[in-house]
């Protein structure tokens, strides 16, 4: 066995705060709520306690989806939930969601209300509610079903993986970033080969499916993030740049992409959604 071994891990893991790096502060190895906080409540069916990350996105898009198909019952209040302040620890969000993890859903319009939470599920959920972005056809559902259950279990490795030790992490060693690039590039390749035969994930439908994966992929090879798309070299994956592009160009993702975003230029934060008039004003 070869390299030079630089941790022997203890015989009973403790938790050591200081070296969580940039997100220490929120990571912990107990669930619950750690304060009493409950949170406010607005006046649409359905309540969204979320932030634009990735996971957040996904929902807001497809919460504008319905809304540009002329759904007006998914209309929404969106709030926003300071995950680097704790928010996502206080009672109210617990309560929805006991892993503490946004976003987070509550459905007013069901007695009693519906909680929801993990992005995946909100977003199977608000497609079999209102009937849209997911097919009825059986093979087709099983086909969109395969593609969502795949970026769920895909964002692990770009995210809290190669997104975590290649930015976040307070030191960078090169197992962790090779593991997880190598696993990253792999992922980018199997959407690539998947896109070079279709317009979207499941065919020549938009669906759940793409609204899902686009946050995090359509992030990578367009905006970026975790500044690695030289690393990565992701302009090599034309197909899912074009795929990724195509996606973007929709009003409601523009609109989506904007909910619960406290950062970035003026013109792109919204950080609470309440009604579709306050993207005229937040520009205003």
């Amino acid at each position: 066995m070869s390299g030079h071994i630089t941790y022997a891990p203890p015989r009973v893991w403790k938790w050591d705060m200081e070296n969580g790096g940039k997100f220490a502060n929120i990571n912990r190895p107990v669930s619950g709520a750690t304060s009493d906080k409950p949170l406010p409540v607005g006046k649409h069916p359905l309540q969204l306690y979320s932030l634009a990350t990735p996971n957040g996105v996904k929902v807001t898009i497809m919460l504008e989806e319905l809304l540009e198909l002329g759904r007006q019952e998914a209309e929404y209040d969106a709030y926003l939930i300071n995950i680097e302040g704790g928010d996502q620890f206080g009672s109210g969000f617990v309560a929805i969601n006991p892993n503490s993890k946004i976003p987070a859903l509550l459905d007013t319009s069901t007695h009693p209300p519906t909680r929801v939470f993990e992005s995946g599920a909100i977003l199977l959920y608000l497609a079999e509610k209102y009937d849209a972005f997911y097919p009825m056809d059986l093979s087709a559902r099983a086909e969109c079903l395969s593609w969502l259950m795949w970026q769920m279990g895909s964002a692990a490795f770009l995210g809290g993986g190669f997104g975590h030790f290649y930015a976040y992490a307070p030191e960078k060693f090169k197992y962790p970033i090779d593991r997880y690039a190598m696993e990253v590039k792999r992922q980018l390749d199997v959407l690539d080969k998947n896109l070079s035969t279709r317009r979207f994930l499941c065919g020549d439908e938009y669906t759940i499916a793409d609204m899902a994966t686009y946050p995090w992929y359509g992030a990578l090879v367009l905006h970026n993030i975790y500044d690695a798309a030289e690393f990565l070299d992701v302009a090599s994956y034309s197909h899912v740049v074009r795929w990724a592009r195509a996606i973007e160009e929709r009003p409601a993702v523009q609109r989506g992409r904007r909910v619960n975003r406290a950062w970035g230029p003026e013109e792109l934060r919204l950080p609470e959604r309440h009604s579709a008039s306050d993207f005229d004003s937040s520009t205003a």
